[in-house]
């Protein structure tokens, strides 16, 4: 039979979970290792005191899955003069809602990986942009291919940025979560 405090303590442990789970970047610090629990603890909106949560934190950190990275088979390329296109030509490099984007002699540019890439590539790619401070004004992924188009002048620097996103992007293990 669980006592009152150990009714508690679960409790308290799966309310520190969903409310950690709801900050995916915490969830990938402790992955890492690289959390302080106290202020963790202090950040979460979790009823209790900041030690027992900042223990829960500890604990689900333990369950989950370390944190690694791996370089990506890709070749990574840039095109300028992306623009407005005949979605049904197939020039277009990505379409989305029925306006296609490829090239045309437009003001945007392409940045466009071919290789082992998927939706966790585009996600490590679009996080690294948002550090860099690049707005992509369309990105996707599918058939061994991942495209980015930013503005003309944003090129070079988005180029940089997807190819040093494509060496490190995080394995994701879904089995032992």
């Amino acid at each position: 039979m669980l006592s009152r405090f150990a009714f508690v303590n679960m409790s308290l442990a799966g309310e520190t979970r969903r409310a950690v789970e709801e900050h995916p970047f915490l969830v990938t610090a402790l992955r890492a290792d690289v959390v302080n629990y106290t202020a963790a603890a202090r950040f979460l909106e979790v009823d209790g005191e900041t030690d027992a949560i900042a223990t829960a934190l500890r604990r689900y950190a333990a369950e989950l899955p370390a944190y690694e990275t791996e370089s990506l088979d890709v070749r990574v390329r840039m095109e300028s003069g992306i623009g407005p296109v005949d979605p049904n030509d197939g020039s277009a490099f990505v379409t989305v809602a029925g306006t296609g984007l490829g090239p045309g002699g437009g003001e945007q540019t392409a940045i466009v990986a071919t290789g082992d890439v998927d939706a966790g590539a585009l996600t490590a790619v679009l996080a690294r942009l948002a550090l860099e401070g690049i707005d992509p004004d369309a990105a996707a992924v599918g058939d061994d291919s991942l495209v980015v188009v930013v503005d003309r002048l944003e090129g070079a620097n988005a180029l940089r940025a997807v190819e040093s996103a494509l060496e490190r992007v995080s394995i994701v293990d879904t089995t032992s979560v």
